[in-house]
């Protein structure tokens, strides 16, 4: 279920001529018999909508004054988002004329045309409040407080996102309300602005169009409205925006080992984040173990918890980056069935995580684990990372409708995925090797595929993972300086020790291995940073002396990596032993 929650405005919306109908009731009913929740945004006061309503306990919450207070009907609580204006800017307003003033908990409200003598009021004392329009009504309030801003406290006391209500308004104040939800809609007898603005005009007015809406919410979840305002824009073609839909898309995201996976990944990680969207990452190599847009859970030396990346989760505003690091290898399959199966029960509570990323996914859904196959995949809101996009699971292949295939090779990438799914491969000319900074994007079903630039993440700057700097990688992706002739074997783990190993190296064995191209291959297939790895290239072909090629090695890595404070620029300390 998407839409988890309708906020509505009540007079002109859910009311004509300040009532609800009977037939408005028993709608609002059936959503919360649905499992939705229903929150009325209103700009009446308080205690006068209490003294006409029928059914306060109808909703789960009452936003009211137009954003400035939370009432909860279930226990009578009253919460005031901002303060009240003083008695003297009241006193003042009646003393320039100002006649049928109102004053609420916080608001304060009159009627055309009175607005130019509040703001002049609001100017002459110094006071730090702005003035709404409703259909004649004038409201004054603290600046900053509107109907977005109320329901917004109102959906983080339920435990809601944004992302998951729709909204339902008719005036001027209703702007901020359609602008915050997923899908905003406007009833038949809207402001033509308000309707101009709206996700989806409703064919009645006033209470029969609420209802409209709750019935086409509970039929088919507004599966047929089209949402362009959310679309994410990642990447260009030419001139033209390359971008996806937040909610329906299931990306694929694959590349030979070192091609920046990582760093396109990332790059679309950032705009989900900016745009409210609650993802949750699943990280067998801890690659994302410092981002910054995350809690991350598990170490190298522990393993998460299903029941801690849940508890995170209970927040729609956090994030979640699960570091595997700490599960054995050959566990990591199974974990990834149970942490699965518990955030699929989550979202089918909550709506939430919005976005699960699974990197390495190959190795978390592998094709030959029966227990894969036999797993039902999501259907929308997933990226998957992989080198082998042929080795994933049989259940996850079809559910892939955007391709983003990097460096060699792509279009043999996209024909090798297409064999296993059964689909008809697009046209394509074959590419040896895209340049950093470009994909190969193709739509499945699309007959062909085109190459885009895309965006490089804003968090790239300098790189912080110290499982690269300072952590062990494992024997069997450490670098070995073996020099001309293999007599050496000197373990280097990290990239303070590869330092440290490049700077106590013999000159000639030194050269052979930039000459070789060895330093370069170990930055892109291992470290993953293919940025750093050209850089290095670069150096090699400048034919510079070991003296200076190793300077200007350590300068490229020193730019791009975060050392740790006790360990300066070029003076690391000696391992113990090198094996």
């Amino acid at each position: 279920m998407r839409y988890r929650a309708l906020a509505a405005d009540y007079d002109g919306t859910l009311a004509t001529h300040g009532r609800i109908d009977d037939g408005t009731w028993e709608a609002l009913k059936k959503l919360r018999d649905s499992g939705r929740k229903v929150i009325m945004v209103t700009g009446r006061e308080l205690d006068e909508l209490l003294g006409i309503l029928d059914h306060p306990e109808a909703f789960d919450r009452i936003v009211a004054e137009n954003g400035a207070l939370i009432y909860t009907p279930a226990t009578k609580e009253v919460r005031l988002l901002a303060q009240p204006p003083t008695p003297t800017f009241i006193e003042e307003l009646k003393k320039r004329g100002v006649d049928r003033v109102s004053a609420g908990r916080v608001i304060v409200a009159t009627w055309e045309p009175h607005q130019d003598t509040a703001l002049h009021v609001i100017r002459d004392l110094g006071l730090e409040l702005q003035v709404i329009f409703n259909k004649g009504a004038v409201m004054i309030l603290p600046s900053g407080v509107n109907k977005a801003t109320g329901l917004a406290a109102a959906l983080a006391e339920l435990g809601l996102s944004s992302h998951n209500i729709a909204s339902v308004g008719d005036a001027e104040n209703d702007h901020a309300l359609l602008e915050l939800a997923e899908c905003g809609c406007a009833v038949a007898n809207a402001l033509p602005s308000l309707k101009d603005r709206a996700d989806l005009v409703l064919a009645r007015d006033h209470g029969p169009g609420v209802t409209e809406l709750i019935e086409h919410m509970i039929e088919n979840d507004l599966k047929d409205v089209q949402l362009l305002r959310h679309r994410i824009p990642f990447a260009k073609h030419g001139d033209e925006e390359i971008s996806f839909d937040p909610y329906a898309s299931t990306m694929l995201v694959c590349g030979t080992s070192g091609s920046g996976k990582s760093t396109l990944t990332t790059s679309i990680i950032e705009k989900l984040c900016s745009a409210g969207y609650q993802f949750a990452i699943i990280d067998p190599e801890g690659d994302y173990s410092e981002i910054d847009m995350a809690v991350v859970l598990g170490s190298p030396t522990r393993a998460p918890l299903v029941e801690e990346v849940l508890d995170v989760l209970k927040d729609p505003a956090r994030n979640v980056a699960v570091n595997l690091l700490g599960v054995a290898l050959e566990h990591r399959p199974e974990f990834c069935a149970q942490l699965l199966a518990a955030l699929s029960d989550l979202r089918s509570r909550t709506g939430r995580p919005h976005w699960l990323i699974l990197d390495e996914a190959h190795h978390l859904l592998p094709a030959q684990w029966r227990p894969a196959a036999e797993m039902p995949a999501r259907a929308h809101g997933t990226l998957y990372v992989t080198v082998h996009p042929e080795s994933l699971a049989p259940a996850v292949i079809p559910t892939i409708d955007t391709v983003l295939v990097i460096g060699e090779h792509p279009e043999q990438r996209i024909a090798d995925l297409c064999e296993v799914a059964g689909r008809r491969c697009p046209s394509v000319e074959p590419i040896e090797k895209l340049p950093t900074g470009q994909a190969m994007y193709w739509r499945s079903g699309e007959p062909t595929a085109m190459v885009i630039e895309t965006e490089k993440p804003k968090g790239e700057r300098k790189r912080h993972s110290r499982k690269y700097i300072e952590g062990n990688i494992g024997s069997e992706r450490a670098f070995y300086f073996k020099g001309p002739d293999g007599k050496l074997k000197l373990k280097a783990h990290n990239l303070l020790l590869f330092m440290q190993l490049g700077d106590g190296v013999d000159d000639d064995t030194w050269q052979f291995h930039l000459d070789k191209g060895d330093y370069t291959t170990w930055l892109r297939t291992e470290i993953k940073d293919p940025a750093l790895a050209d850089e290095v290239t670069a150096i090699a072909e400048q034919h510079l002396s070991p003296v200076e090629s190793r300077a200007a090695v350590r300068e490229a890595i020193e730019k791009r990596y975060t050392l740790p404070a006790d360990k300066p620029s070029g003076l690391v300390d000696k391992p113990a032993a090198a094996s």
